[in-house]
């Protein structure tokens, strides 16, 4: 099956194409979630459980009909992260998520990605005033999300851990 047979749409913004996950992405996931910085996302995971989480994520586009797309940079075509919307059990809605790689950090790249999956999501999938989870520690992603006009909600809790509940503007749309 291909990314086309899933219907994951492409998104092209100024520096950035947010596309469908590819298996040749496994071995930078890989590379990201055995470092001690994927604690924030879900980490550190071992070879076999990055793989599942590519595996997960074209699932997820096939059950909800949205998920995480992959970020690849234009200017490099390199792999550098991942947005979009995430709904699986144990989450109360669905959550903007957001993650770039080390080499795109400080580049705007988070911003432009998450912005254009919000917009994306309000506009076409029916997602609009949606919330993002955060850990207590990830400072740059509250930073991120006060950019994205998002505002702290409340205390919540994510698959066992703490966290903090996020919640961003309605983008508005033809929905």
């Amino acid at each position: 099956m291909t990314a086309l047979d899933l219907n994951i749409p492409t998104i092209e913004t100024q520096h950035l194409i947010l596309r469908a996950p590819h298996a040749d992405d496994l071995p930078r996931m890989t590379a990201f979630f055995e470092t001690s910085r994927s604690h924030l996302v879900g980490g550190p995971k071992t070879a076999a459980e990055s793989w599942e989480s590519l595996v997960k994520r074209l699932g997820h586009w096939t059950l909800n009909g949205f998920g995480l797309w992959h970020l690849t940079d234009k200017a490099s075509n390199a792999f550098v992260g991942w947005t979009g919307m995430i709904f699986a059990p144990g989450w109360d809605e669905p959550e903007l998520g957001w993650t770039v790689m080390d080499e795109a950090e400080g580049k705007g790249y988070a911003y432009e990605a998450a912005h254009a999956a919000r917009d994306f999501a309000a506009r076409h999938q029916g997602l609009d005033g949606v919330m993002s989870y955060i850990a207590h520690a990830n400072d740059r992603s509250m930073a991120l999300a006060t950019r994205l006009g998002a505002a702290y909600e409340r205390e919540g809790e994510l698959l066992g851990k703490t966290c903090q509940v996020w919640r961003h503007p309605k983008v508005g749309g033809d929905q």
